[in-house]
């Protein structure tokens, strides 16, 4: 069990640094399938379950929370 958090932490440390523009989706419904496969894991859940529950919930925070781009200097 201490495995599997040790990894689920140190994944979500490094694709925290990760973010280019446009891909806060992407990058959100990869951190969710793998916090959600984690906490199924620990928790005596269906990894696969929680990786498709999780990486859904952090498509849509991803997408919800992308900047817009800016159009002018004054914007």
């Amino acid at each position: 069990m201490k495995r599997i958090l040790a990894v689920v932490l140190l994944g979500l440390s490094v694709t925290a640094c990760a973010d280019p523009a446009g891909n806060r989706a992407l990058i959100g419904g990869g951190l969710g399938a793998g916090a959600g496969a984690g906490v199924a894991a620990l928790t005596g859940g269906s990894p696969l379950v929680g990786a498709a529950i999780g990486g859904a919930g952090g498509a849509l925070v991803g997408a919800a929370t992308t900047p817009r781009p800016r159009r002018g200097y004054y914007d």
